[in-house]
């Protein structure tokens, strides 16, 4: 070869080069989709990769090409969770400390407060929402279309019927019960859809959002399916594999698990199918711990949901994504529902300078190349006005302990231990007031003598336990380890100081919808 074919043969091989450094550079510029899967109500002992008797071959699969999140924590109800997703911070700082928004409650999350999606379309996103939105409809501004999203299609309240799309709802003002329809399309009553099963509408919905979406921009998708909170209904095909399973309730818990399970299959489908895949990232959480009453299960863990206990708050929850540096690994790193806002964005590219002082951290690290959380302490909640709304099995009536907090210890500490309240400190959690129903609840088709209130110790104001060797919670250590008590407690009462007060108001008797209408704003 010639001098000049050498130096030209050179020119070629370092060009091409250059542009593949460069493409590389691109691609790792670009903010990738982000998938958003919120179940409801789906139980720790509900998945497949816990040793559940129900099959999740798609929720398995995926999370084990991610990064499964075993020390992950939710809130123990609906509206909490959601609200702590979207605005990053603890329910105590937005005074919805206390339970859920009923239908006919006038108040949403505030307005002042700037939502993850509007951090995103900040950031240039396209951002979707199908699903349940349960953070407050009373006036239209609280609706997810006003606070963010691009397009919604879902439901307002807190449950409905899953064919016929319709939310009953005893209104105390007007001493009456109403039905009435709860679906939108946009900001428009959607009355085309009876029959259709929501978890196969929804994950259609979401599948033609993927499918209609401009490849060129970064898509938000957040997906908040009905499954898998009562009632129990679910076609047929999906229960007829779990003929096994004795239990009515537990059956039918179990096709719609399977429901849900093949709904988030068809969106990482359509994600792969229409290229989006490869520079994605999907989150897959529930908003609380399964419900016990109606088919869930969080067994070994204690409790159910609305409590504070493990069965509660600790949540079943992946990430999964090409993007990950550790793919096929398992966290036990802190993290909690608020730090997704703080990370999404993070990934993205965004700003979280026009959000209030935020409680989450970004834990992107911590995710995908498993460094230590930055997170070391957990405030679980905080709410004086706490009732367990579900009877707990053993107990005649709702259990309170300010009779025993005279005689407690801790009567006289920093924080009032008569309120219902937990925090986590790196292994420690510390539990005061009542946490709410406290059985360990049986394996699924196995006899009750795995529970039962004659294996529970007397609660007490304040319980301490070492979460990490203890997760069941079953040895309460607070006599052996008083200083850490003491310590917790003072960090209770200095988020209580930062606390604003509880937003719960009554019923307003205008949200009536008629015979005809549809639930939505009435203010």
């Amino acid at each position: 070869m010639t001098g000049d074919g050498v130096g030209l043969a050179a020119f070629w091989i370092i060009a091409a080069g250059l542009i593949s450094d460069l493409t590389a550079v691109a691609s790792a510029a670009r903010p990738p989709h982000i998938v958003f899967i919120l179940a409801d109500d789906f139980g720790w002992n509900d998945v497949g990769y816990h040793s559940s008797e129900i099959r999740t071959p798609n929720l398995d699969k995926l999370s084990a090409k991610g990064v499964r999140l075993e020390n992950y924590y939710v809130q123990p109800v609906c509206t909490p969770s959601r609200n702590q997703l979207m605005t990053g911070r603890y329910q105590i700082h937005t005074g919805m400390q206390h339970q859920i928004i009923w239908p006919c409650q006038p108040y949403c999350v505030p307005l002042e407060e700037k939502l993850l999606p509007q951090l995103l379309q900040e950031a240039g996103y396209d951002t979707h929402m199908v699903g349940k939105w349960h953070l407050g409809m009373y006036q239209k501004d609280c609706l997810p279309t006003r606070r963010g999203f691009d397009t919604y299609f879902g439901y307002l309240t807190g449950s409905e019927d899953y064919f016929s799309h319709t939310r009953c709802y005893r209104i105390p003002p007007l001493n009456l019960s109403c039905c009435a329809l709860d679906l939108r399309d946009g900001e428009e009553v959607a009355t085309a859809y009876q029959g259709n099963y929501s978890t196969e509408l929804f994950s259609q919905r979401a599948v033609s959002v993927i499918k209609k979406h401009n490849p060129g921009k970064p898509l938000f998708l957040y997906l908040a399916l009905q499954a898998v909170h009562s009632p129990l209904q679910v076609p047929t095909r999906y229960v007829t594999p779990y003929s096994f399973i004795k239990d009515p309730q537990r059956r039918l818990y179990a096709g719609m698990v399977s429901a849900m399970d093949e709904a988030v299959g068809n969106v990482s489908l359509a994600l792969q199918e229409e290229g989006l895949w490869d520079n994605t990232v999907l989150v897959f959480s529930t908003d609380n711990g399964g419900q016990t009453m109606s088919g869930g299960s969080n067994w070994p863990l204690r409790g159910r949901k609305l409590s504070l206990w493990e069965g509660g708050v600790r949540g079943v929850g992946f990430v999964t994504s090409p993007l990950l540096e550790r793919p096929g690994t398992v966290s036990r790193e802190l993290i909690h529902i608020s730090d997704w806002l703080p990370t999404l964005v993070g990934l993205a590219g965004g700003s979280t300078n026009g959000t209030k002082p935020l409680d989450g951290f970004n834990v992107w690290k911590t995710i995908s190349k498993g460094f230590a959380s930055p997170r070391w302490e957990l405030l679980h909640n905080i709410d004086p006005l706490y009732c367990d709304l579900a009877p707990c099995p053993g107990r005649q009536s709702q259990l309170t302990l300010a009779r025993g907090v005279a005689e407690d210890w801790w009567a006289n500490s920093i924080f009032n231990v008569s309120i219902h309240a937990a925090i986590r400190s790196s292994n420690w959690k510390l539990l005061t007031g009542y946490p709410g129903c406290e059985v360990w609840f049986p394996r699924p088709g196995h006899n009750s003598s795995e529970s039962g209130l004659s294996k529970v110790d007397p609660l007490k104001p304040v319980m301490l336990f070492d979460v990490e060797k203890d997760p069941e919670e079953r040895r309460e250590v607070s006599a052996q380890f008083p200083q850490v008590v003491e310590y917790l407690l003072t960090r209770l009462q200095q988020h209580q100081k930062t606390a604003l007060p509880i937003t719960y108001p009554d019923d307003d008797p205008r949200c009536d919808p008629g015979p005809t209408g549809a639930w939505g704003p009435w203010a």
